[in-house]
């Protein structure tokens, strides 16, 4: 690791914060080769007092660490590769992992700091990885033969019923134009990661249904799995100052923006990095059942460790 570049470790599962770089596209491989293995090995990394950055910079910083997808598969109407994340247009305060309703779930996101509330508007990741890894055998076993279906049809007013009053027409507008496409995958419950080799749990809000499972078993095995994903022990929390820049493994984690500041603005900026289709442990891919998410991204080879499934 680079001399300059501090690594210290924030819990037991999940997080750390970087210091000693300056953010940018000029940095040298061992710099970003060390990035990415930090990156791997806390889930989400967090760097303060990048303040010199704005979207081109980030971008080129991006570039670095992997293949920049487009802004979004269905909203595109407000960036080409930088999707602004703006409050008036509603609050990602639900867990989830990004983009999993399609076959080619996105390695990373960057995600900085531009405007925000006085208080409030923290983001809690968690780690699917250490999730898997505190099951009991038994539930191992079940999870490792499950498959969910996954879409971006959501409905916000059954699990969010108190934001009724915030349907402003930006609301509704990003809504519309978030299902403007409908997509649909099914991917297994537990894949295995592609640079690690661990196994983790692929959920979150996205998920329609457990394939092969009723309604009701549906319903409670999702939310006993997705209980154990964000558990306090398996997360942590960010309380975001202007300039910070934060990078988490969507392969491996789960995020949540905390809607707690009022109405207050509160903008930051991702740039999404292209990953592969996902692996279960028996190397069967997930598929793709409805949708076209070739112009959003390609499908990028991991940086190291084929897919492949590997003992528990």
């Amino acid at each position: 690791m680079p001399a300059s570049l501090d690594v210290s470790k924030l819990g037991a599962h999940i997080g750390a914060v970087i210091s000693g770089v300056r953010l940018g596209g000029d940095l040298d491989a061992p710099t970003v080769n060390a990035i990415n293995a930090a990156l791997l090995e806390h889930k989400v990394i967090f760097f303060r007092g990048q303040q010199h950055l704005d979207g081109e910079g980030q971008v080129a910083f991006a570039r670095l660490l992997g293949v920049p997808t487009i802004a979004h598969p269905t909203v595109t109407s407000r960036g080409d590769t930088v999707l602004p994340i703006d409050s008036r247009f509603g609050t990602a305060n639900s867990w989830h992992s990004d983009v999993t309703f399609v076959d080619r779930i996105p390695k990373a996101s960057l995600l900085r700091a531009v405007t925000l509330p006085s208080y409030g508007g923290s983001t809690v990741w968690a780690s699917t990885e250490a999730a898997y890894e505190q099951l009991p055998p038994p539930l191992r076993a079940l999870t490792e033969q499950l498959w969910a279906t996954h879409s971006n049809v959501y409905d916000y007013a059954a699990d969010r019923p108190e934001l009724a009053g915030e349907l402003t027409e930006e609301v509704l507008a990003y809504r519309t134009e978030f299902v403007s496409d409908f997509y649909e995958t099914t991917h297994p419950v537990v894949r295995v990661h592609p640079e690690t080799g661990k196994r983790v749990l692929l959920l979150g809000n996205f998920v329609r249904s457990l394939i092969g499972l009723g309604s009701a078993e549906s319903a409670t095995l999702f939310a006993l799995l997705q209980n154990r994903i964000i558990r306090l022990e398996n997360t942590v929390r960010w309380d975001w100052t202007e300039g910070d820049l934060a990078i988490w493994d969507n392969r491996a984690t789960q995020h949540y923006g905390v809607a707690d500041y009022d109405g207050q603005t509160r903008y930051l900026e991702r740039v999404t990095l292209a990953g592969d289709v996902p692996v279960d442990v028996h190397g069967q891919s997930s598929q793709s059942i409805a949708g076209d998410a070739s112009h959003y991204s390609d499908i990028v080879a991991p940086n190291t460790v084929a897919a492949q499934a590997v003992p528990a």
